[in-house]
């Protein structure tokens, strides 16, 4: 195992001073090292991947240094764009090293470890992904030693001496050491997500469909479902790309213009890709933003919207009606205005963090939840 305090170290000894990207689990002791550092680094939260590819770019202009961009394998689609227009040796030729949390790894033997749906295909493709960028990489894991001086200076030197991003594939398992406790932005005595979604369910009408977006809000949406003896049909579960559950539910709202159609996006996931709000507030949605300020999926670090009002940022990008609310009763009023006022809505509910040890997962594969929910949305 590579202590990533360590590792952190070591990389500002090879003077790697500017951190950016997105949280991954796989890199959870990495990303709480960086934010618990006392060396004089600049460390930015990006909205996305290729926003942080962007910004790395803009500090090597600036410094003529290295940046480090770290991200979870299925990010790498967010900066294929800024990577073969800006930062390839055949246009600007900028030396970036990026950190990558390899979900659905494959190991020596040609075999994939299990894991999410959401991760197969990924998983899969991240190295020959990596081959047709051009992209040279170095694949680590827990075995290897906490010094790994040789071989990054190795890469270090490629990325300088060609001009070209170059990527430290990390396996599970690879970092460890402590783990930052996050602190809530929210109050305590708010609303845990799960109760937030409960009370979703209870008001929004049984013939409405609803987007949920990926991560632990679905997997809550999930079992309410089960422990109410109810049936998951009209619930589209978006278990992967983040940050498009409300494209998704915008796309079935232009398609059934009659109906109203709800999606329940977290903070993390609506940042990715803000830009999609001047789209869904088009259409005649139900967006429930559920917000505690983290990427709780990840390991808990904050996102900015814990010190950013969402709602505001929804009002300024057309939604009919925008408003933040803290508790139950208000979310119930707000929900149910919602469904009697036509046009969209966007509520921003204050949540705080965390959520059940015991909470589990889809047994439904995909493929399943795709037939059932369109079945439901044929019948509307």
């Amino acid at each position: 195992m590579i202590v990533a305090k360590n590792f952190l170290t070591l990389l500002f000894s090879k003077g790697i001073e500017f951190y950016t990207g997105v949280p991954d689990s796989l890199l959870k002791s990495f990303c709480s090292a960086i934010q618990n550092s006392n060396l004089d680094i600049n460390h930015v939260t990006a909205c996305n991947e290729g926003t942080a590819l962007g910004a790395a770019i803009g500090h090597h202009l600036a410094t003529g240094k290295v940046p480090l961009v770290y991200l979870q394998n299925s990010g790498i689609g967010n900066l294929i764009n800024p990577f073969c227009s800006l930062a390839a040796p055949e246009v600007y030729g900028i030396p970036i090293l990026m950190i990558i949390g390899w979900r659905g790894e494959i190991d020596a033997t040609g075999t994939q470890k299990h894991d999410e749906p959401q991760h197969v295909k990924q998983g899969k493709i991240t190295l020959p992904q990596l081959n047709v960028l051009g992209i040279p990489y170095l694949v680590i894991s827990e075995s290897d030693a906490d010094d790994i001086s040789t071989e990054l200076d190795s890469l270090l030197e490629i990325s300088v001496n060609n001009g070209c991003p170059v990527a430290i594939v990390v396996r599970k398992g690879t970092f460890g050491g402590d783990k930052k406790e996050h602190t809530n932005p929210f109050l305590p005595e708010l609303m845990s997500r799960e109760e937030a979604v409960a009370c979703c369910v209870d008001i929004l009408p049984e013939a409405m469909p609803i987007v949920s977006t990926t991560g632990m809000l679905s997997r809550e949406l999930y079992e309410l479902r089960t422990s109410l003896g109810q049936s998951h049909g009209k619930d589209f579960l978006t278990v992967g790309g983040m940050g498009h559950a409300s494209q998704i539910a915008m796309g079935i709202s232009i398609s059934k213009p009659l109906i109203k159609v709800a999606c329940l996006d977290g903070d993390g996931a609506a940042i990715m890709h803000m830009g999609g709000l001047l789209n869904s507030a088009m259409s005649n949605i139900i967006h429930v933003l559920i917000n505690n300020g983290a990427h709780d999926s990840v390991g808990g670090q904050p996102t900015m919207a814990a010190t950013r009002s969402m709602a505001d940022i929804a009002k300024s990008c057309g939604y009919t009606t925008s408003k933040t609310v803290v508790s139950r009763p208000e979310l119930v009023m707000s929900l149910i205005d919602a469904i009697e006022t036509q046009g969209s809505a966007f509520i921003e509910v204050r949540c705080r963090t965390g959520s059940r040890q015991n909470l589990g997962r889809p047994v439904d594969t995909p493929k399943e939840n795709k037939v059932r929910y369109m079945d439901f949305l044929d019948g509307l």
